[in-house]
């Protein structure tokens, strides 16, 4: 029996983040990890020193992750990525510019003059928008309420599945979806040199210095429940008695590894969680055949396409990392080999002759972007804590309250951390 005050299960952004913040105040953590890698989806692959996440990674410069990692004490290089660049738009097969600003919005073929009118003062509306005003409905409602024009409707549906990289308007709650746009308009979106291990590997590291240790290729089987304690078993034989637990993997996974699950809240947040996946298309390429090109949104379909090597540094000998995401409609089939093509359809009309200059490519067929988010059908939000099982707690990106995506794993492994704090200077307070 080793002793800790907290283990957590995963070694994702929020078993990472919750790590840093227990560590910082003495609590002596360890992470088990399954995998022999930290990460999760924020892993990164190096290709022959091409260097490819899972799929396009943005981080909103003035989202949760952004500052929550900022208040640990951590720097990330990169750059800004929608800085100085043109948004192109996809449409009947057709590339076109999106408006952006005043001269864009004046010169763009897409919309009326009406419309023109119409789309900068939606932009001016988003960028004042107090978004604690914005009911609880759905973004379609929303957007069926405010857009009346189709084409505008068109680019403002495309700008909110990039910013929340779902497609699911009918499900998704509007108020953290246009959370993520004003963020995205306003401060823009940072592409991190090294790719996302770089965020990774910054976390562990500081984690490690402040006293965590960290366990891979522990693959934790079952979590008994105890009233003052938890025992937590891995599949090598491992034993772990621990106060206090984290569990930061998928809903579905948590359920199969706590004992007596069945009967708690985490039944009810795992049975309303809806997966969101992407089909995924990297490609580690010489040079773009059209360099105007470098960030592409489909207006009606459910694409995108960016150079991340326009912001950030990730290859050493100038290879340009593009990535290219179809995102599923959770409530549609998935066809493998029509996305595969469409992708690839998506290449031939931004570059045409794209594949003379490959130099290699990562295929991605049914990527889970994220494990639940903020919709519609969703009774309550999910943890930190399991009410019913003291000493036991939640965070994932599927435990974001209002939060979405990167932000929602990071302030979520916070938002667990806390509460463990504060309940800890509370017993102490009355022992006191």
């Amino acid at each position: 029996m080793l002793q800790y005050d907290v283990a957590i299960i995963g070694g994702g952004l929020a078993g990472l983040t919750a790590a840093n913040f227990l560590a910082q105040e003495g609590k002596k953590v360890v992470i088990l990890e399954k995998s022999k890698r930290l990460g999760g989806r924020a892993m990164t692959n190096d290709k022959n020193g091409v260097l490819m996440n899972l799929g396009p990674h943005g981080l909103y410069v003035s989202g949760d992750a952004a500052n929550i990692i900022t208040e640990l004490g951590i720097s990330l290089p990169g750059g800004n990525a929608t800085k100085a660049v043109k948004i192109h738009g996809i449409l009947n097969h057709a590339v076109h510019v999106i408006p952006t600003d005043v001269p864009s919005i004046m010169s763009s073929t897409l919309l009326s003059w009406q419309a023109k009118f119409m789309f900068g003062k939606l932009m001016v509306k988003i960028m004042k928008l107090n978004i604690d005003s914005i009911p609880e409905v759905s973004l379609k409602q929303w957007v069926d309420s405010e857009v009346s024009d189709p084409m505008v409707r068109h680019i403002f549906n495309s700008i909110c599945r990039l910013s929340s990289y779902t497609c699911a308007p009918t499900l998704q709650l509007a108020r953290p979806v246009l959370k993520q746009v004003k963020r995205s308009l306003h401060a823009g979106v940072l592409y991190i040199d090294g790719g996302w291990e770089t965020i990774v590997q910054k976390l562990m590291k500081q984690a490690e210095a402040r006293g965590a240790e960290i366990a891979t290729n522990k693959n934790v089987t079952i979590i008994e429940h105890h009233e003052q304690y938890q025992i937590i078993r891995c599949s090598d034989g491992t034993v772990i008695q621990v106060p206090i637990c984290i569990i930061a993997v998928p809903p579905k996974e948590a359920m199969n590894m706590l004992n007596g699950a069945q009967h708690t809240s985490l039944r009810l947040w795992n049975e309303q969680s809806i997966p969101i996946t992407a089909c995924c298309l990297d490609i580690g390429i010489n040079k773009l055949p059209t360099p105007k090109h470098q960030f592409a949104i489909g207006l009606d379909q459910a694409l995108f396409f960016t150079n991340q090597s326009r912001a950030a540094k990730l290859s050493e000998d100038g290879t340009l990392v593009v990535s290219l995401t179809k995102y599923h409609n959770p409530m549609e089939e998935i066809n493998v080999n029509e996305d595969k093509q469409q992708l690839e359809s998506v290449m031939d009309l931004l570059h045409p002759g794209w594949r003379k200059e490959v130099v290699v490519q990562q295929f991605l067929p049914k990527l889970t972007v994220t494990y639940d988010f903020p919709h519609v059908k969703r009774r309550e939000n999910p943890g930190p804590s399991i009410p019913e099982m003291k000493g036991i707690f939640i965070a994932g990106d599927w435990a974001g309250h209002e939060e979405v995506l990167a932000d929602a794993a990071v302030a979520s492994g916070k938002r667990a951390a806390l509460e463990i704090l504060r309940a800890n200077e509370l017993t102490l307070a009355k022992e006191g």
